[in-house]
């Protein structure tokens, strides 16, 4: 944490520190993100025994499975877009920090607030396009091509929800540093 108050890349961040909604949001969020990541290691247990089962079936009793690839695809994409918004709680995602060393705290606290608005406005924008999939896979009844042919809202609504949810991440984010950085 820099003296300014904005989360440097590696700092651990310091949730729960804030009072008022941004504070009540920020704590919500991660009860949210901590049921999500129970829920995400789930997917990913289930789509490792799914794929397993796939594997035994195939190699042992030459059957034919014609559904695991899209269902752990599904759990996969469900676990990685779900618990971006954890990751980014903890500053997790890649970045690149050649320029930390070199700028003042001030300046880092610039360029942390400059990314921050960069990559809101942009998962903004990835969200805003993942829910009108989803609303169109609903409306329309759109499957997959496979055999199996599950509808293609279930994987658009999770990248939706998890996008979402990355968003809000990010501003609360966005809004604690700016608090934080007023204190200062």
């Amino acid at each position: 944490m820099s003296a300014h108050g904005f989360e440097l890349p590696g700092a651990a961040p310091q949730a729960g520190k804030i009072g008022g909604p941004v504070g009540a949001a920020e704590s919500a969020l991660g009860v949210v993100n901590k049921i999500i990541m129970v829920l995400a290691s789930v997917a990913l247990i289930a789509a490792s025994l799914i794929l397993s089962y796939s594997v035994v079936v195939r190699y042992y009793f030459k059957a034919p499975t014609y559904w695991q690839d899209e269902a752990s695809v599904f759990l996969l994409v469900g676990a990685t877009f779900l618990t971006a918004a954890h990751v980014q709680s903890k500053r997790g995602h890649v970045g690149i920090d050649a320029l930390v060393g070199f700028l003042s705290p001030a300046a880092n606290r610039v360029r942390v607030l400059l990314v921050d608005v960069a990559s809101l406005a942009f998962c903004a924008f990835f969200s805003w396009k993942s829910w009108t999939l989803f609303h169109e896979a609903w409306e329309d009844g759109q499957v997959t091509s496979s055999t199996w042919a599950p509808p293609l809202w279930i994987p658009y609504s999770v990248m939706a929800a998890g996008m979402t949810l990355l968003c809000i991440q990010i501003a609360l984010q966005i809004a604690v540093g700016l608090h934080k950085g007023q204190r200062s």
